[in-house]
């Protein structure tokens, strides 16, 4: 039996800032099959940051890997207001330091599949457990879908309780940081997410989500991922992407 979501132009609005339709530059082309999940907290007010930054990209660019960077916005009182960051990036890093139970926040620190956290800067810690982590078939089917004026991501059934994330995708941005810790530098930037949006709660049934561009996309979002976890900020059983997200 299949759950259907429909969610309104209102209801996405509600969920994060951001409006009008996203206009994907240049081709769109199908990601390739997921079997891991990295996320970067970072931060242009982060003088140790850019290691991570750029083993981020190394890793965007690896077959199989889903890289994600999350922009936290804790920083800017040292003088730069960080421009892609966001209050929803940096709770979302606290959501998993309490789940966890170790409370480590800090940048750079990476994030894989949803459990494991290391020092995003450091490559020997960071393969290693990404040749731990690799995940052939996820316990959830999850697929996104383009239908013209709405994105539609399917869940397939399963068993317990978990939380659908989609999120609009900047895949390569360029910054120049004029103050603070980091000044003068220019820094690159991939996978950015733009914005965090709790679709749906899944409860073990197939499920499909219905959501109107719109409301979804910010305007600089080249496309988007779907993230299904346990919980709130748990495992991820799930993953999808759609548009220019990989590189």
């Amino acid at each position: 039996m299949s759950d259907v979501f429909a969610m309104t132009r209102r209801q996405c609005l509600a969920l994060g800032a951001g409006a009008g339709v996203s206009l994907l530059a240049g081709p769109t082309r199908a990601a390739d099959p997921i079997d891991v999940v990295v996320e970067l907290f970072s931060s242009q007010g982060c003088n140790s940051c850019p290691p991570g930054d750029r083993l981020l990209t190394e890793l965007r660019d690896r077959p199989g890997v889903l890289a994600l960077t999350f922009h936290v916005d804790y920083w800017d009182y040292l003088g730069w207001k960080d421009t892609l960051a966001g209050a929803d990036f940096s709770q979302r890093q606290y959501d998993y330091a309490k789940a966890r139970g170790d409370m480590d926040v800090y940048t750079p620190q990476m994030v894989v599949n949803g459990t494991k956290q290391m020092v995003g800067s450091q490559r020997s810690e960071v393969f290693a457990v990404l040749e731990q982590s690799h995940t052939p078939k996820w316990p959830v089917a999850v697929s996104i879908a383009d239908r013209g004026k709405e994105l539609i991501v399917e869940m397939g059934a399963g068993s317990g309780e978990a939380t659908l994330w989609v999120m609009p995708i900047l895949d390569q941005v360029s910054v120049k940081i004029e103050k603070g810790e980091m000044a003068g530098r220019e820094i690159s930037y991939s996978n950015v997410v733009r914005k965090l949006v709790p679709a749906a709660m899944w409860t073990g049934a197939a499920t499909t989500v219905s959501l109107p561009k719109d409301g979804l996309l910010t305007p600089d979002a080249t496309g988007c991922v779907a993230l299904l976890q346990t919980g709130k900020v748990g495992a991820v059983i799930g993953a999808a992407a759609w548009g220019r997200v990989t590189s």
